[in-house]
C-alpha cells in the first residue's frame, strides 16, 4: 500500500517563552548563567484527577489549548502558559532537575525540584516544602506512586551530574544546550499534606542505589530487587536510570560496563517471599514501613555502546503498549512489546524475548494522532513520529507506516497561528530539511530544520467534523486490529479524496472523504475496473454526479425534503448485478471488514438518535449506511434506515439480492421493551455489540441511557456490569428504591441536567421520573452532585459546607457540581453573610445620628451591628437603633438644666453629671454583650477602641460641654476600670475569620507603656480562646510589666483559652500570684488582693472539671485563709474567688470526684456556719510543714470561722461541686432558716445564696411557676409576711424586717435560679413569671403599673430601698438571661424604663446601672445571634457573672472582681440560624418547624419559628424542618445529646456558620418581596387560565389565525394549563417535554392534511412510543410514584388516541402498506403523493410492523403448518411487538392470493379472538417458536 503525503500545520517559529520573559524582566540576576533548560508539558499534568476526568469527553475542545512551559536557568524557574507567565520560582541553589510527580495517592500534581542535598516541592497553588537529602542523590524520576531517587556510589563525584538521556536535540550540533524531559504525571486521589519536617538518615541513603519518596512526611524508602524468590536491597549503582513512566510503574536503565539496557517493573513487595535478613534487619525495624517496593527486571538488551538517547511509551497497532528505545549512534528505534495481565486487581507486566522490532530513525517521539479519544488501560493510544535517516518524517502506528509529512512549501505570515507568541516566520525555501524533533505534546511537536530554526507544528489528530470523528473512533474501538489496521491504511493513503489531505480542510470535505473511503472498501471486493472507472455518458449524468451538484444540494437543503443523494447508487447496483452468488461475499476479506464496520457505524447511528442536536449528522450517516446495507444485501438494515428517513426511498431503491435477514439492533425498541416488560425481557440483540462493550467513548451516551433504564427496571449488578450487559459506575450513597439507585448511577456516570435536556423528550421521561421521585426527601448521605442533579442545590451546598474544606469545596463546586447542573445555571458558591461596616451602606434607618454633633456620626463600637442579617431579623423595627443609643458611651450625655444656671445649679449639674457618669462607665459591659463576635476583622488593622466620654452637654445652651470637676472627684481614678471594660467590649466584637488569631497582631497592638485598654483586649481575646498563640516568653514579658489590670486580663484570658487543660506552664504562672502557695524560702511578694483573687479564679478555669485532688485541697484552704493583701475589706472577694475556683475544679462531679471526701464537705459547711469541724486532726496530719504553717493564718478563732467572709465562697463551691447531682444529703444541710433565731442569725444575702445553691443542686426540680417559687419560702416567712399585711396584728419591728428581708431575698434567689435553669431557652412560662416578679418589685419601690396576682404589698416599709433595687435588678438580669439573644420587646421596654428612671434617681448606684447595661446586652446578645447554654460550665460562668453582690462604684472590687462579670462569654453559644436562598445567595425568611425531645416537664413538642432565629439547645433538639409552600422541604434530624453547640470547623456541624441553604420553588417569591403570596407566578397563571372564557368570547377570530407566529386560543389555553401544571408541581423542566410532544402531534396532523412533505423524518414516532410506554409502565405498576406520573396520564393517552386516529383515517395508506408488504417497495408518489413514504413510515413504526423480509421468512415457515382459516393469532405470537390491527393487515396482504383466504375484520379496528380460537391456533405458533426461536 502506498504511503500518503501530508503537510504539517506550522503554528509558528518556536522560541522558549522563558527567554522572552527574562528579557521583559530587565536586568539579569547576579548569578546569571548562559546555560538554560526548558521543557514543555500538557496542562492536563497539573489538573487534579477528578477534574481531569470531567474534561475527558471534551478532549476535542481542549486539543488547541496552548502548551505549558517550565524554563530553568540557574536557581530560577519560570512556569508559563502560552504567552503568559503563570508562576515564578526562585530557589536557594542551582536546579539540577525538575519534574512533575504525584506522591502516593495525592490528587494534586507536585513540582519536584532537585538541588544539591535538597529537594523542594511546590504544589500548584504555590505552597513550598523543602526536604534535605543526601548529596549522593543525583537524579529524580517520577513514578505513579512516588518519586524515585538515584544515588551515586562514589560520593567524591557528587557535584558532577551526567544525564545520558539529556539531549533530545540529537543530531543538532549547532544547538548546544543540556535538555531534560518530563512527561505527564498520573492523577491519584488523596489530600496533600504541606507541612512536614524530616531528615533522611545518612546510613539509609548510602546503602541503596535507588530510593522512593512516597510522602513528604515520611523518609525515602529503600528499594529492593527480587532475585530467586528473595528480596535484596537494590545496590545497582551501575544501573543508571534513563527513563521512568508516570502512568505505569516502569523504569529503564543502562549499564555502561555490561553495555546493556534493562526494563524494570516496580511492584509492591509480597509477604510470601523471604527478605534477606542480613541486609534488612540492620536497617529497617520490623513493622515500621507497612508497604515497600521492589524492582523486577523483565527485559535486557545488549550491544549498545551508549545509552539510548530517548525512551518512551507508544502503542502497537493492536492496542498493546510498547517501549521504544532510540539508539542515536545506530540510527535505530527499537520497539519492545509489553504484555500486561490483571490478577486480583493487580496488573503484572512482562516482556517476551521475541516481541520486538526495529525501525530506522535518527529521531522519534510519541504523538496522539490516529486514536485521540482511545485509552489503553491507563495509557493514551500513542503513535510514533519518526525522522528517518533520509530526513523524511514518517507517522507510524505500531509497525505500520501511515504517511509521510513534509513542511509547507512556503511558511508565510498569514499561515502562522501565534498560539505561543512566536516571532514572525520568514519565507523558507524548498530545500528545508528536517534534522531533529523535540517537545512532542499530544499532536504538537517542534521540528528542527537544517537552517537552525525550530518550528512548532501540529499534526491533525482528528477531523473537525464531529460525525467523521465519531465514526473513525467507533471503528477504532469496534474493529479487530487487523481490520482497523487496513482501514487506517486507506484512511491515511495518498489521493485526491484522502482523509485530511489538507490541514485546513472543511467539515463537509472531511465527511465526503470518509464516505469515499468507505465506498472504496465496498468496491475493493469486486474486481470490476470497468465499473469502478466508468464515467457518466451524458451531460446530464455528468452534471448530477459533479461536486457542484452536491454542494448545491447542501446549500439548498429544505427541512422535510432530503436532497442528499445516495453515493454512487448506480455503481452499487451494477456491483450487485455483477456478483455471482453469495460465496464471494462470504469469503471476501472486505465483506467481513464491511460487516464489522457497518455494525460499528450502526452503533453510532443508534447512539446519535439520543442527541436532539445532531439530527443532521444522523441523516448523513443514515445515507451512508443505506448504501453500505444495500451493497451488503442487508435488506432489514436498509428498511430500518429508510423508515427513519422515508425521503431516502426515492434514491436508494431496494436490495437486488438479500444476503441477510438479521433484524438490525434498535435502541428505542430495547428501551420500550425495558419499560413495558422489564430489563430481563428486553432482548440483548437489540443492543449493538459496541454499546455492550465497556470503555467505548463514542457511544457512551447510549451506554449510559441503557444502564439507567436497566437499573430503573430492576437490573442486577455484578460488579460494574449490569445484567443487561452494559457497564455502569454508581456513586456512593444509600438507596432503597430503583429510582434512587438510578440517580446515583447518573451521578456516577456524570450525567447531568445538560445531557438530560439534549435527550428526546420521551427518552428523558423515565429519568425525569426518577429524579422527581427522589427530589423531595433524598437520603442524607448522598454526594453533593446528586443533590444538584435533583435540583436541590440547597442540600448540595449544605452537604459541601459540612464535609469539605475550602479547597476541596472549590474543586468539587467547579467540576462535579456544575457538570450536573444546566449550562445556564450560576456556579454554586458558599454564601458568606457579611457583617462589616461596609454592609451597612444602603440600609435605611441604620446610621446613628447625633443631631448635636458636627458630622452627625461617630465611632461608638456598634456601627457595624447593622448587617443584612440583623435587618432581616428585625425588619423595619428600630429596636437595634434604640439599643445602640442606650449603650453608647462615646458621646456626651444630655443634661436637662435651665437656660441661665446659678451657682447652685452648677453644683446640681456636677451632681447630675456624676450620676450620669456612673451610668456611662457601666455601659461597656452591656455593649460587649451586644456586639459579641459580630465583626470579622482583618488582622492587618490596628485595634480601635471607642472613646469613653464622661462629659455632659447642655441642649438648652447650644450643646455646651460640661466636664466633671477634677477638684471634686478624681476623674482618671474612676475611669481606670471602666476603660478596661470598654476595651473588653471592643475586643469581644472580634470574630477572626476561620477562628484564627495571629500572635503578630496581638504583639503589634501592644503599647509601649501598659494600659487598661490593652489589658481589656487580652481578656477579650482570651475569652474567645485566642491567647493560645502566645508563647511563654510573651507571657513573661506581660507579667514583668507589673501592671495590675494587664496581669488580671492576661491571667483570666489565658485560663479561659486553656480552660480545662491543666496546662503546666500556665498553672505555674498563675500560682506565682498566690503568695500563700509560695514555699517558705520564696521571697515575700506584695501582691494586691485583687491579683490574688484573679489568680484563684484562673486556677479554677484552668483545672475546670478535672477534680484534681491537690488543687482542690489548696483551694479549700484558700476559702478560709486571710488574703496576703493590704486591703482587709477585700477578704470576702478573695474567699468568693476561691469558692468559685473550687467549684469549677470539681464542677458537677459531686462525690464521684476523686478528691471529694466527707471531711472536705464538712469543712465547707463549717465555713458556711455549721457546727465544729469534724476530722480536723486528720486534715492537719495530711498537710506538710509548709502547708501547716500557712494554715495558721486562716480566719479562725479557735475552731470558729468568720462566716461573714467564708460563707459565700463555701456555698458557691458546694453549689457548683454538686451541680445537677440531685444530692438530697447536701440540700438538706443547706437549709433555709425556719426559726426566728435562724432568721436573725443568717444574713439575708446568704439566704439568697442558699436558695441558689439548693436549686442548682436540685436542677431538675426547678419549675417556672409561682407555686414553685412559693414552695421555696419557709412557712414561718410566708406566714410572717402575710401577718404584715394584716393591720390588726402587731408584730415586732425586728421580726418584720427579718421576715421581709428573707422573703425578698428568697424570691430573688428563686428568680436567679430560674434564670440559670432556663438560660437561653426563651421559655415563655419563665419569662412571664420573672416579668411579673420584676413588676411586683418595681411597684413596691414606686407604683408604676397595675400588677395581677396575690403578691404581698407594702414591703418597702420594712426594708431599705437599696435592697429592693438590688433584688429588682437581679430579677431583671435573670429575665434577660432567659430571653438572651431574643430581643424580646416587652422585656426591652422594661429595661429601657429602668434605665431612664434611674438616670435621675439618687438610688441608682454603679452596680444597678451595670445590671441594667448587662441585661440590655444579654437581651440582644451578639446582635441577636448568640444565646446562653445550660451545660455545667456555662451555668458556672453565668453564676460568676450574676453573683448577687453588685459593686457600689466603678472601682469596687471588694466582694467580687468586676473583671469576672465578663465570664458570661464562656456560656454563650451561636445557636442562631438563618436561611439563605441558594439561587440568589441572599438571606430570606422561611418558616421552620422545630421539634424538641421529651423531657421531665413536657412531651415531645413541635413549634414554628421564622428564620433568622435561635434554635433550642442540642440536648433537646430533635429535628428541624423547612416548611411552608414556597420552599422545598428539608429535614435535619439530630440525636439529642448533652453536648455544647457545634463550633466553627466541626466536621459534624450540620450548619455552615449558622447558615441553612434552602431552595425556593419555581414561581414563588420570597416573603420579603411577596408577604401575602399574590405576586407568585402560580397566582398569575391561575388568573389567566380563569380569564380564558372572556378571551374566547371576545377574540373568536383567533381561531382563524394562520399567519406566521399566530397563536390560537386552544394553543394559548394549552400553554397556560401546562404552565400552571409545571409551576404548581415545581417541574419547570417538563415545559419542554409537554411542548415538544404537543408540537410533534401538531406537525404530524399537518402532514396528514397537507399534500406536501412537512416532516423530513419519522424519528419522533419512536419518541412518542416511549412516552406511551412510560405511561403504561406507571399504570401497570412497573414504575411507582407517590404523586403520580410527572406527565399527566390523560395527556399521553390523548396523544396516543390522536396518533391512531390520524393513522386509521388516512386514505390510500392501506394500498401502500399492502404493496410494501408484498414487494418491499415504498410508495413512489403516484397513489398518495409525495407524502406517501412518510405516512407509511409512521404507520410501520407506530404499529411495530416488521420488515417485509422478516415477515416473508416467517410466513414461508408457518404456511405449510396452517390448518385453520386464520393465522392472525399465530402471527401475533410471532410478532408480539406488532399491534393486533397491523397483524390483521399483514394477514390480509399476504393471504390475498391464497386459496384459503377469508374475509377478516377491518385491520384498523381492534380484533378480539375467543379463547378456543387461540387454543386451536396455538399449536402451529408453538411449534414454529420451538423450531425457530428456541
Amino acid at each position: 500500500m502506498s504511503v500518503g503525503v501530508r503537510r504539517l500545520a506550522v503554528l509558528g517559529e518556536f522560541k522558549p517563552f522563558g527567554l522572552i520573559a527574562e528579557a521583559l524582566d530587565g536586568k539579569p540576576a547576579d548569578n546569571f548563567t548562559d546555560k538554560y533548560d526548558y521543557f514543555l508539558f500538557d496542562p492536563e499534568v497539573t489538573r487534579d484527577r477528578d477534574e481531569a476526568d470531567e474534561f475527558d469527553a471534551s478532549s476535542d475542545a481542549l486539543s488547541d489549548r496552548s502548551d505549558h512551559e517550565l524554563f530553568i536557568r540557574g536557581n530560577r524557574i519560570i512556569w508559563s502558559n502560552g504567552s503568559r507567565v503563570f508562576k515564578r520560582f526562585t530557589l536557594p541553589s542551582p536546579v539540577i532537575k525538575a519534574c512533575w510527580c504525584h506522591l502516593d495517592d495525592m490528587t494534586e500534581a507536585l513540582l519536584c525540584v532537585l538541588q544539591i542535598a535538597s529537594l523542594t516541592i511546590y504544589n500548584t497553588s504555590g505552597e513550598v516544602t523543602s526536604i534535605p537529602l543526601s548529596p549522593t542523590v543525583t537524579s529524580i524520576w517520577p513514578l505513579p506512586f512516588g518519586l524515585l531517587f538515584q544515588q551515586q556510589a562514589d560520593t567524591s563525584s557528587k557535584n558532577h551530574f551526567h544525564f545520558s538521556s539529556s539531549s533530545p536535540l540529537f543530531g543538532t550540533p549547532d544547538i548546544s544546550r543540556s535538555r531534560r524531559e518530563t512527561g505527564q504525571s498520573p492523577h491519584n486521589n488523596a489530600n496533600f499534606l504541606s507541612a512536614f519536617d524530616h531528615i533522611v538518615s545518612g546510613d539509609t541513603s548510602l546503602m541503596a542505589s535507588h530510593l522512593i519518596l512516597k510522602d513528604p512526611l515520611e523518609e525515602p524508602q529503600l528499594t529492593y530487587v527480587e532475585e530467586r524468590g528473595k528480596y535484596n536491597i537494590m545496590k545497582e549503582f551501575d544501573e543508571t536510570t534513563i527513563w521512568t513512566s508516570e502512568k505505569i510503574p516502569l523504569m529503564a536503565s543502562y549499564n555502561k560496563g555490561k553495555m546493556q539496557h534493562s526494563v524494570w517493573v516496580a511492584e509492591i513487595m509480597h509477604s510470601n517471599l523471604e527478605v534477606e535478613n542480613a541486609n534488612l534487619l540492620d536497617v529497617v525495624p520490623a513493622g515500621v514501613i507497612p508497604k515497600q517496593f521492589s524492582f523486577r527486571r523483565i527485559w535486557q538488551g545488549k550491544g549498545a555502546h551508549t545509552a539510548a538517547c530517548k525512551v518512551f511509551l507508544a502503542t502497537d497497532d493492536d492496542a498493546a503498549p510498547i517501549i521504544c528505545f532510540l539508539y542515536q549512534e545506530q540510527k535505530n528505534l527499537l520497539s519492545v512489546r509489553l504484555q500486561s495481565v490483571e490478577i486480583n486487581n493487580e496488573i503484572l507486566f512482562d516482556i517476551k524475548p521475541d516481541m520486538s522490532w526495529s525501525i530506522l530513525a535518527v529521531a522519534a517521539a510519541p504523538v496522539i494522532v490516529t486514536r485521540p479519544r482511545v485509552n489503553v488501560g491507563l495509557l493514551p493510544y500513542s503513535d510514533i513520529i519518526v525522522l528517518a535517516p533520509d530526513n523524511s518524517l514518517l507517522l507510524y502506528s505500531g509497525k505500520q507506516c501511515l504517511c509521510r509529512y513534509v513542511l509547507p512549501s512556503c511558511l508565510s505570515k498569514d499561515r502562522i497561528s501565534h498560539n505561543l507568541d512566536f516571532r514572525e516566520a520568514a519565507s523558507v525555501s524548498h530545500d528545508l530539511k528536517i534534522i531533529g524533533l523535540a517537545d512532542a505534546i499530544e499532536g504538537r511537536i517542534n521540528v528542527i530544520v537544517n537552517k537552525g530554526q525550530i518550528f512548532r507544528c501540529a499534526i491533525r489528530r482528528s477531523p473537525s467534523s464531529s460525525l467523521a470523528n465519531d465514526c473513525i473512533t467507533a471503528m477504532a474501538e469496534g474493529l479487530s486490529s487487523s481490520f482497523y489496521g487496513h482501514f487506517l491504511g486507506l484512511l491515511w493513503k495518498d489521493g485526491d479524496s484522502a482523509y485530511l489531505a489538507e490541514p485546513d480542510s472543511s467539515v463537509n470535505s472531511e465527511w465526503d472523504s470518509f464516505c469515499s473511503i468507505i465506498m472504496q472498501m465496498c468496491r475493493a471486493s469486486v474486481n470490476s475496473p470497468k465499473h469502478l472507472n466508468s464515467m457518466p455518458q451524458s451531460s446530464w449524468e455528468f452534471l448530477i454526479s459533479s461536486q457542484f451538484h452536491k454542494n448545491f444540494c447542501k446549500r439548498n437543503f429544505i427541512d422535510g425534503v432530503s436532497s442528499v443523494t445516495s453515493l454512487d447508487v448506480q455503481e452499487i447496483d451494477s456491483f450487485g448485478l455483477s456478483l455471482d452468488g453469495t460465496q464471494k461475499l462470504e469469503t471476501s476479506f472486505y465483506s467481513e471488514l464491511m460487516m464489522e464496520s457497518m455494525d460499528c457505524l450502526h452503533a453510532v447511528y443508534e447512539s446519535l438518535k439520543l442527541d436532539t442536536l445532531r439530527k443532521r449528522d444522523l441523516e448523513l450517516l443514515a445515507l451512508l449506511l443505506c448504501d453500505v446495507a444495500k451493497f451488503l444485501g442487508r435488506e432489514s438494515y436498509l428498511d430500518h434506515y429508510v423508515r427513519d428517513f422515508p425521503g431516502f426511498s426515492r434514491n436508494v431503491g431496494i436490495c437486488k439480492t438479500s444476503f441477510s435477514w438479521k433484524t438490525p439492533p434498535s435502541l428505542f425498541r430495547w428501551l420500550e421493551d425495558c419499560l413495558l416488560h422489564g430489563c430481563a425481557y428486553a432482548s440483548a440483540d437489540d443492543l449493538p455489540s459496541l454499546i455492550r462493550k465497556g470503555g467505548s467513548s463514542v457511544v457512551s451516551l447510549a451506554q449510559k441511557i441503557i444502564s439507567f433504564y436497566s437499573l430503573l427496571s430492576g437490573a442486577e449488578q455484578i460488579g460494574k456490569k449490569l445484567s443487561s450487559g452494559v457497564y455502569c459506575n454508581i456513586a456512593a450513597g444509600s438507596h432503597c428504591t430503583n429510582e434512587e439507585l438510578t440517580v446515583l448511577a447518573m451521578v456516577g456516570e456524570r450525567f447531568g441536567l445538560q445531557q438530560l435536556d439534549l435527550l428526546p423528550s420521551g427518552v428523558s421521561l423515565p429519568l425525569r421520573h426518577a429524579l422527581d421521585k427522589c427530589r423531595e426527601s433524598p437520603p442524607t448521605d448522598w454526594p453533593a452532585a446528586a443533590y444538584v442533579l435533583l435540583g436541590r442545590e440547597d442540600l448540595a451546598l449544605s452537604c459541601l459546607a459540612r464535609s469539605c474544606k475550602s479547597k476541596e469545596f472549590k474543586t468539587q463546586t467547579n467540576v462535579n457540581l456544575i457538570s450536573m447542573s444546566t449550562p445556564y445555571m450560576l456556579h454554586l458558591h458558599p454564601v458568606t453573610i457579611s457583617s462589616t461596616v461596609s454592609d451597612t451602606i444602603g440600609l435605611d434607618g441604620t446610621k446613628f445620628e447625633d443631631t448635636d454633633s458636627v458630622d452627625g456620626s461617630m465611632i461608638d463600637g456598634m456601627e457595624h451591628i447593622f448587617s443584612s442579617s440583623t435587618q432581616l431579623r428585625y425588619g423595619r423595627d428600630l429596636r437595634l437603633n434604640e439599643v445602640r443609643c442606650l449603650l453608647c458611651s462615646a458621646r456626651p450625655v444630655a443634661i436637662q438644666m435651665c437656660v441661665n444656671p446659678s451657682a447652685s445649679d452648677q453644683d446640681l449639674q456636677q451632681a447630675q453629671l456624676w450620676q450620669l457618669a456612673q451610668r456611662t462607665t457601666a455601659l461597656p459591659l452591656g455593649r460587649g454583650a451586644f456586639t459579641l463576635a459580630t465583626i470579622f476583622t482583618l488582622l492587618t488593622e490596628a485595634f480601635v477602641v471607642p472613646k469613653l466620654v464622661l462629659a455632659g452637654r447642655l441642649p438648652a445652651q447650644q450643646n455646651a460641654t460640661v466636664n466633671l470637676d477634677p477638684n471634686v472627684r478624681n476623674v482618671q481614678d474612676i475611669k481606670s476600670w471602666p476603660e478596661f471594660h470598654n476595651a473588653v467590649a471592643a475586643g469581644l466584637r472580634l470574630a477572626p475569620l476561620q477562628g484564627k488569631m495571629s500572635r503578630t497582631w496581638i504583639i503589634y497592638n501592644k503599647p509601649e507603656e501598659p494600659n487598661a485598654i490593652h489589658a481589656g483586649l487580652l481578656l477579650a481575646l482570651g475569652l474567645h480562646g485566642y491567647l493560645r498563640v502566645l508563647n511563654i516568653t510573651d507571657i513573661y514579658q506581660y507579667l514583668a510589666q507589673e501592671h495590675e489590670s494587664t496581669t488580671v486580663g492576661l491571667m483570666l484570658g489565658l485560663a479561659a483559652s486553656y480552660r480545662g487543660t491543666m496546662q503546666p506552664a500556665i498553672s505555674k504562672s498563675l500560682y506565682v500570684h498566690i503568695p500563700s502557695r509560695h514555699p517558705s524560702s520564696f521571697p515575700e511578694l506584695e501582691l494586691p488582693t485583687l491579683l490574688q483573687s484573679a489568680a484563684l479564679m484562673s486556677v479554677g478555669l484552668l483545672y475546670e472539671g478535672s477534680a484534681h485532688p491537690q488543687t482542690m485541697q489548696i483551694l479549700l484552704g484558700e476559702i478560709g485563709r486571710r488574703s496576703a493583701g493590704d486591703n482587709v475589706l477585700e477578704r470576702e472577694g478573695y474567699a468568693v474567688s476561691a469558692g468559685f475556683s473550687l467549684g469549677l475544679v470539681a464542677l458537677g462531679r459531686g462525690y464521684d470526684a476523686l478528691g471529694i471526701m466527707d471531711s472536705q464537705v464538712d469543712r465547707l459547711f463549717h465555713y458556711i456556719g455549721g457546727k465544729e469541724i469534724r476530722n480536723e486532726r486528720s486534715l492537719s496530719s495530711t498537710l506538710s510543714t509548709d502547708e501547716h504553717n500557712r494554715a495558721a493564718v486562716q480566719m479562725l478563732d479557735g475552731n470558729a470561722v468568720n462566716v461573714d467572709v467564708t460563707a459565700s465562697g463555701a456555698m458557691i463551691a458546694l453549689s457548683l461541686m454538686f451541680l445537677k447531682t440531685e444530692s438530697q444529703a447536701i440540700v438538706s444541710r443547706l437549709s433555709i432558716p425556719e426559726t426566728h433565731f435562724d432568721l436573725q442569725y443568717v444574713r439575708p444575702d446568704f439566704i439568697m445564696l442558699r436558695v441558689i445553691a439548693r436549686n442548682l443542686i436540685m436542677w431538675s426540680r426547678v419549675f417556672p411557676s409561682k407555686e414553685w417559687v412559693q414552695s421555696q419560702i419557709p412557712d414561718i416567712v410566708k406566714h410572717g409576711v402575710e401577718r404584715l399585711m394584716d393591720d390588726t396584728v402587731d408584730i415586732d419591728e425586728l421580726d418584720a424586717e427579718a421576715f421581709v428581708q428573707a422573703y425578698i431575698h428568697i424570691v430573688a434567689g428563686s428568680c436567679i435560679s430560674l434564670g440559670l435553669r432556663y438560660a437561653g431557652t426563651k421559655d415563655a412560662n419563665a419569662q412571664e413569671l420573672l416579668y411579673s416578679y420584676a413588676l411586683y418589685f418595681l411597684n413596691e419601690i414606686k407604683p408604676v403599673s397595675a400588677t395581677s396576682g396575690t403578691f404581698p404589698k407594702g414591703l418597702s416599709h420594712f426594708v431599705d430601698r437599696g435592697t429592693l433595687e438590688m433584688c429588682l435588678h437581679l430579677i431583671v438580669l435573670s429575665l434577660s438571661v432567659v430571653m438572651a439573644g431574643s430581643g424580646h420587646l416587652q422585656t426591652f421596654k422594661l429595661l429601657r424604663f429602668l434605665r431612664s428612671r434611674n438616670s435621675a434617681d439618687g438610688h441608682a448606684t454603679y452596680g444597678i446601672q451595670m445590671a441594667v447595661s448587662l441585661a440590655i446586652g444579654f437581651l440582644f446578645l451578639g446582635g441577636g445571634m448568640q444565646t446562653f447554654s445550660t451545660c455545667n460550665s456555662s451555668i458556672a460562668a453565668l453564676l460568676i457573672t450574676l453573683y448577687p453582690r453588685l459593686p457600689t462604684g466603678p472601682n469596687d472590687n471588694r466582694c467580687h472582681l468586676q473583671a469576672f462579670r465578663h465570664l458570661y462569654v464562656l456560656a454563650t453559644e451561636a445557636r442562631w440560624i438563618q436561611t439563605v436562598d441558594v439561587d440568589t445567595g441572599l438571606p430570606v425568611y422561611a418558616p421552620l418547624d422545630i421539634t424538641i425531645t421529651e423531657t421531665d416537664h413536657y412531651a415531645e413538642t413541635s413549634f414554628c419559628e421564622i428564620t433568622p432565629c435561635i434554635l433550642p439547645e442540642r440536648a433537646v433538639l430533635k429535628a428541624i424542618r423547612v416548611c411552608g409552600p414556597r420552599y422545598w422541604p428539608q429535614v435535619i434530624d439530630f440525636v439529642p445529646e448533652d453536648k455544647p453547640w457545634w463550633t466553627f470547623g466541626d466536621k459534624n456541624n450540620p450548619f455552615n456558620s449558622g447558615v441553612l441553604y434552602i431552595k425556593r420553588k419555581v414561581g414563588a417569591c420570597s416573603y420579603v418581596d411577596d408577604p401575602i403570596g399574590c405576586q407568585s407566578l402560580l397566582s398569575r397563571a391561575m388568573h389567566k387560565v380563569f380569564g380564558l372564557t372572556s378571551l374566547r368570547a371576545h377574540d373568536q377570530c383567533a381561531h382563524d389565525g394562520s399567519g406566521p407566529g399566530s397563536v390560537t386560543v386552544d394553543q394559548l389555553e394549552f400553554c397556560l394549563q401546562v404552565l400552571f401544571e409545571c409551576v404548581s408541581k415545581d417541574r419547570p423542566a417538563l415545559l419542554q417535554v409537554y411542548l415538544s410532544l404537543y408540537t410533534t402531534i401538531g406537525s404530524m396532523a399537518d402532514q396528514f392534511t397537507s399534500d406536501t412533505v412537512v416532516l423530513g423524518d419519522s424519528l419522533f414516532i419512536s419518541n412518542l412510543k416511549l412516552a406511551v410506554a412510560y405511561n403504561e409502565a406507571l399504570l401497570n405498576g412497573r414504575l411507582t410514584a407517590s404523586r403520580g406520573g410527572i406527565v399527566q396520564s390523560n395527556f399521553i393517552g390523548s396523544l396516543r388516541k390522536r396518533v391512531e386516529d390520524l393513522l386509521n383515517s388516512s386514505e390510500g395508506l392501506n394500498d401502500c402498506l399492502c404493496n410494501y408488504l408484498k414487494s418491499g417497495r415504498w410508495p413512489n408518489g403516484e397513489s398518495v403523493g409525495e407524502k406517501g413514504p412518510i405516512l407509511l413510515s409512521l404507520y410501520l413504526q407506530w404499529f411495530g410492523v416488521p420488515s417485509p423480509s422478516v415477515i416473508k421468512a416467517a410466513f414461508d415457515k408457518i404456511k405449510p403448518e396452517l390448518t385453520s382459516s386464520s393465522c392472525v393469532p399465530l402471527l401475533h405470537l410471532l410478532f408480539p411487538r406488532t399491534d393486533i390491527a397491523a397483524v390483521g393487515e399483514i394477514f390480509k396482504s399476504l393471504f390475498s392470493n391464497d386459496s384459503r383466504t377469508i374475509n377478516i375484520p377491518n385491520p384498523c379496528a381492534t380484533i378480539y379472538y375467543p379463547i378456543d380460537t387461540m387454543h386451536c391456533n396455538m399449536w402451529g405458533g408453538t411449534k414454529f417458536l420451538k423450531e425457530n426461536v428456541g
